[in-house]
């Protein structure tokens, strides 16, 4: 029997850091991946800000987890330094918030143009990232994502082969929009996963809470047992809530489609999804904290 460790985007629940602590406290939840706070971003929280977030987290007993961030989530032909920048801060933030780990892109593709020959460049460009982390602590883990060159299990493989300093973060929801197999694309990738997100889609990319969608989650979490991958965050996206606009490459439209499930309130689909998710590790006969 496995013992997952259970995390989550708070900030699906609430803008509010109160409104985040209280969420995960009633969830049983100790543990965040930290993406926004009050309104803000990570990316924009400065370290003095940040070392508040911490004395209040701390006084609730929850850690950060990991970052959130959104670095690499830029075009591939978008000036590089400046995401360079701007992660030198997030390491910074990430250290003092007692973080060991940060999520990371793989770079907007554009449009109509196929991925595969700019495998060179977004390597390069990881390469950067990577040689920014040296020395922080801070681990950095590639996450699937729709339309960046790493939005297909054989592209992960590809970078996170090429590039053993940076881990992966598995998200089944996300391949299931890219038209991949969630459980294939787990069983390619499993040597080089750090954690898991949680979210589940069904086949027209509706998100789903974990065990309604067409994930087969019960099935990925008793393979992440076996394989040791016992850090999952839930990641609910099953109400529209403050800052997704800003993280989702799509129109008004696909995102009201995608992820408005009809909870009256982003803390109840927040509760949902820590539910679901405990539910279906329930029905694996294992066990979380």
């Amino acid at each position: 029997m496995a013992e997952f460790r259970l995390c989550a985007f708070s900030d699906e629940a609430d803008r509010a850091l109160e409104g985040q602590i209280s969420a995960l406290s009633r969830n049983g939840v100790s543990r965040m991946e930290i993406r926004g706070v009050d309104g803000k971003n990570v990316a924009d929280i400065d370290v003095a800000a940040a070392c508040e977030i911490k004395k209040r987290l701390d006084g609730n007993g929850i850690e950060v987890f990991s970052i959130g961030s959104p670095i690499g989530k830029i075009g591939i032909k978008d000036p590089l330094q400046p995401e360079i920048d701007r992660l030198s801060r997030l390491i910074e933030t990430a250290r003092v918030l007692g973080a060991e780990k940060m999520r990371i892109f793989s770079f907007y593709i554009p449009k109509g143009e196929d991925a595969d020959p700019y495998f060179d460049e977004v390597g390069e460009r990881l390469l950067r990232f990577t040689e920014a982390a040296e020395g922080s602590g801070i681990l950095l883990c590639h996450e699937n994502e729709k339309g960046i060159f790493g939005d297909t299990a054989t592209r992960c493989l590809k970078l996170l082969d090429a590039l053993p300093k940076i881990k992966g973060v598995y998200d089944p929801a996300n391949f299931m929009q890219c038209g991949e197999e969630p459980i294939a694309a787990y069983g390619l990738l499993a040597s080089y996963l750090e954690y898991i997100h949680i979210k589940d889609a069904a086949r027209d990319g509706s998100i789903h809470p974990a065990g309604y969608g067409d994930c087969r989650m019960e099935e990925l979490l008793t393979a992440c047992a076996k394989n040791g991958h016992l850090c999952l965050t839930a990641e609910p996206h099953l109400k529209i809530f403050a800052g997704l606009a800003a993280l989702e490459n799509d129109s008004a439209e696909d995102l009201s489609r995608k992820y408005s499930r009809g909870f009256k309130t982003n803390g109840e689909a927040f509760d949902v999804a820590i539910r679901s998710l405990k539910t279906v590790i329930e029905k694996t006969g294992n066990t979380y904290r």
